[in-house]
C-alpha cells in the first residue's frame, strides 16, 4: 500500500462530505417525512440480499437483536436517570 495514497484518503473533506450528507437527509425527511429513510433502508435491504441472498445469517440476526436488547437497556437505564433527576 502506497503511504501517499493513505495519506491522500485520511485527508479528504469527509467534515464536507459528512455536512452534505446531513443536508441531504434534513430535507429529504422535511419533504417526504420518515417515507424517505424507510423507502432508503428498503432500497439498502434489496441491493444487499441481491449481493448476499443468504444475509442475514441466523447468527447475524441473533447478534443484531442481542445488540437491540443492550440499546434498549441502555435507553431504559437513561430514562430512569431523567425521571429521577426531575422528580427531585
Amino acid at each position: 500500500m502506497n503511504p501517499h495514497h493513505l495519506r491522500a484518503y485520511l485527508e479528504r473533506g469527509w467534515a464536507a462530505a459528512e455536512s452534505l450528507k446531513q443536508e441531504h437527509w434534513a430535507r429529504e425527511f422535511n419533504e417526504r417525512g420518515p417515507e424517505a429513510t424507510l423507502e432508503a433502508s428498503q432500497a439498502l435491504w434489496q441491493h444487499i440480499r441481491l449481493l448476499r441472498p443468504e444475509w442475514p445469517s441466523d447468527q447475524e440476526r441473533l447478534e443484531d437483536l442481542a445488540h437491540h436488547i443492550a440499546l434498549k437497556r441502555a435507553i431504559d437505564r437513561a430514562a430512569r436517570a431523567f425521571v429521577f433527576v426531575t422528580a427531585r
